[in-house]
């Protein structure tokens, strides 16, 4: 029963890590302008939390730079 409980929390994780995975750079840019607005990041909870602390020049928006940073 053991191992069961660990494959499960092992899938738990995995899933959950590969969700904000799939959150890149240009599958957010989804207008192709090189930067991420506030709108294209609300679609994924954990980066709009962090939003403000990456746009680090203050313009609204997120460049490849400050993204990578995340």
């Amino acid at each position: 029963m053991n191992t069961v409980n660990k494959t499960l929390a092992l899938v738990a994780l995995v899933s959950s890590s590969a969700a904000f995975a799939m959150s890149d750079f240009d599958t957010l840019d989804v207008d192709g302008n090189g930067a991420i607005s506030q709108s294209e990041a609300s679609v994924d909870a954990e980066l709009m939390s962090i939003f403000t602390e990456l746009d680090t020049d203050g313009n609204g928006e997120l460049s490849k730079e400050e993204f990578s940073k995340a």
